[in-house]
């Protein structure tokens, strides 16, 4: 009595078929899988673009300028 079985769900899948059609459901599955790749490329050059800017910021708190415009290299080799 809990859960859903495998012929309710295969009734589903033919209303649901029946109402849209193969081909409106293929496409929404495209639209859908092209949405999610888009999100994790967005994703990923999010983080590349913040390490980037952590790298840049840690590259110039290493190097100093005093008033004189000379630059100081406070890194030591």
């Amino acid at each position: 009595m809990g859960g859903i079985s495998i012929w309710q769900l295969l009734i589903i899948a033919a209303i649901v078929i029946l109402l849209f059609g193969t081909k409106k459901l293929r496409n929404l599955g495209g639209d859908l899988g092209s949405a999610i790749k888009g999100f994790k490329n967005a994703i990923d050059d999010e983080k590349k673009s913040d390490n980037t800017t952590s790298n840049q910021v840690k590259k110039d708190s290493d190097t100093l300028t005093n008033g004189s415009n000379e630059t100081i290299n406070t890194k030591e080799n």
